[in-house]
């Protein structure tokens, strides 16, 4: 089935002194069961991906394991009739990189219900965007969604240099809507621009220290939080009427120290965005949007690259705060 029956993956392990990745060649047994078998061309680095080799990152639910929540490449055997060999592929989200092996290997195998056939974007396109850029457009179409219009005012993008915020300033840009963006990068304004953000503003509550009003001057029609916390809470209190914030993640806390005004006065909806659990046929229809009208026009601007040896220094990055945009991880002959 496989050209070779030996292949190289990074598998974290648990040792006494935490979790360890390594270099290692496997068989073919070690992919496990599933009726898709891929060559891996890339996989990206995430947030969570960095939880899986952190001692009580509680993502991985048993050792050992090839982390990488993303998965691009091409179909080498099927036992499915919607795919074929030579198909080219993306999977992500339910139990990949988690409790089933991952990306950050030569081949993976996956149910067939987990996979989208590529259309309009390439393996290392699918790879730029993965699951952040993925969770970016599921945040933006919760918007189109809610009624949300370029008419209706300014949209904002909270932690805005990240995977998910940089990708969905870059949608939002691009469907004509104006952009603010907020990032505590002080030197990320070009980059934001060059993505099409209209203006550069701090982190958010520019005071982290003073008391959150339960409603303050209504200053956007709407928002993608990827940060939570009490930036949420003030973003959520400095919506107008009928607005919406699209939420999915939790960078800054998971509590949310808001009251019920903005809901019931304004109107606001707090939409929650999960993209790890999304039924596969919406989650296939979003991907064929995003080969066409939600395509993000500055993938280039994005991405950086690093073969997949490198990840562990990259998902270091990642955690320490210090990463921007989106890092495609080369897997086919990085090994």
């Amino acid at each position: 089935m496989l050209v070779r029956m030996e292949f190289w993956a990074m598998v974290a392990h648990e040792s006494d002194s935490g979790i360890v990745l390594t270099r290692q060649q496997v068989g073919e047994g070690f992919l496990g069961e599933g009726t898709v078998t891929i060559k891996v061309h890339y996989s990206s680095a995430n947030f969570k991906d960095g939880l899986a080799i952190t001692p009580g990152g509680g993502v991985v639910r048993k050792y050992p394991i090839v982390p990488g929540i993303d998965i691009t490449g091409e179909v080498v055997s099927s036992e499915s009739d919607d795919f074929a060999p030579g198909d080219q592929v993306v999977a992500h989200g339910y139990e990949i990189g988690v409790s089933r092996n991952g990306g950050f290997a030569e081949y993976a195998r996956v149910p067939d219900e987990w996979v989208v056939k590529l259309d309009g974007l390439s393996t290392r396109d699918a790879a730029a965007l993965g699951t952040a850029g993925f969770t970016a457009a599921m945040s933006v179409q919760a918007l189109l969604d809610r009624g949300l219009t370029p008419d209706d005012g300014a949209i904002l993008v909270t932690g805005a240099t990240g995977g998910v915020g940089s990708v969905a300033v870059d949608i939002l840009s691009g469907l004509g809507f104006e952009v603010i963006a907020s990032t505590g990068k002080k030197d990320a304004g070009d980059l934001l621009s060059e993505l099409g953000a209209n203006e550069v503003i701090g982190r958010l509550p520019e005071d982290p220290e003073a008391k959150l009003r339960p409603l303050s001057k209504a200053q956007w029609a709407g928002a993608v939080d990827s940060v939570g916390g009490k930036s949420l809470a003030y973003v959520l209190s400095c919506i107008g009427h009928g607005g919406a914030v699209a939420a999915s993640g939790l960078t800054g806390g998971h509590d949310l120290p808001t009251t019920v005004m903005p809901f019931i006065l304004r109107g606001v909806a707090l939409l929650g965005i999960d993209s790890v659990n999304l039924p596969i046929e919406k989650r296939r229809e979003l991907w064929s949007r995003l080969g066409e009208e939600l395509r993000p026009q500055h993938l280039s601007t994005l991405e950086n690259y690093a073969p997949i040896t490198e990840v562990e220094s990259v998902l270091r990055s990642i955690k320490s705060g210090n990463h921007t945009g989106r890092t495609v991880l080369g897997v086919a002959g990085e090994f």
